[in-house]
């Protein structure tokens, strides 16, 4: 069936498998069974790959290459892109459904504000409405932290909620460290689009100055935009440092992250 074709094509077609790593990441720092954690990283990376389909679309950023292959659409005609994002989506909350999660139901409605209008489809909505106008960095950061942010966030609840009962305070030092990853992500992005190429990337470089997007290089300048993510970087390692050596995989993730070149 070239639905189910394509859907394989979306999430199997390479990719960092970041959000699915910090889930497992925040499992592994609260004492949770590997297994258990599965079904939030395969969740999150659903819902993902379901955005990266529609978000390659002709509606929506217009672009032909995905991961270093041909996007969703150009490989099975826009159509069939268009259902297998819907179906990614279905099969992410399915997956929870079914899972062993703690309170499925509060993991679920976590990951649906996280993809919802609160979320990731309202930052994207921001992103487009938004082209072509100049932010203000405090603009700039909001729709980040919806557009991407929210999910990496969701990603790290997800997976803490696999182990032991989090206090307030935990989950709160967790919460912020994965919001700044998640926008230290984004101005990483933001730098290699400028510097990278669609060999490096997997995916069209130089399209925000080519659709007169705002980011976070021409906000700042490259060299201002790499010291906010130093900044996003510390951040994040001192809202772990509580944790001790339980918090080292997401450390190393948020390093990863942060020093990448694709």
């Amino acid at each position: 069936m070239a639905l189910h074709e394509a859907m394989r094509y979306a999430v199997l077609n390479g990719g960092k498998r970041v959000r699915a790593l910090m889930a497992y990441a925040a499992g592994e720092l609260a004492g949770a069974d590997p297994e258990v954690v599965d079904a939030a990283a395969a969740a999150v990376e659903l819902i993902h790959a379901y955005s990266l389909v529609h978000d390659d679309l002709p509606c929506m950023d217009d672009d032909v290459l995905r991961r270093g292959r041909p996007a969703c659409h150009v490989a099975f005609g826009e159509a069939t892109a268009l259902l297998a994002g819907d179906a990614l989506q279905s099969l992410a909350f399915e997956v929870l459904a079914g899972s062993r999660l703690h309170d499925v139901p509060a993991q679920i409605e976590l990951l649906a504000q996280a993809a919802g209008s609160s979320g990731m489809a309202g930052g994207q909505a921001l992103d487009l409405a938004s082209t072509g106008t100049a932010l203000a960095l405090s603009e700039l950061e909001r729709m980040h932290r919806l557009k991407t942010g929210a999910l990496i966030r969701a990603a790290v609840r997800l997976g803490a909620a696999c182990g032991r009962p989090m206090s307030v305070d935990e989950n709160g030092a967790l919460d912020r460290c994965a919001s700044a990853v998640g926008l230290a992500f984004q101005v990483v992005d933001d730098i290699l689009d400028v510097e990278g190429n669609a060999q490096s990337l997997g995916k069209s470089a130089g399209k925000d100055a080519a659709q007169r997007k705002s980011t976070y290089v021409s906000l700042l300048g490259v060299s201002a935009a790499r010291e906010h993510v130093e900044q996003l970087r510390a951040q994040a390692h001192a809202e772990l440092a509580r944790f001790g050596i339980s918090a080292r995989r997401l450390g190393e993730i948020a390093d990863w992250l942060t020093t990448r070149s694709s």
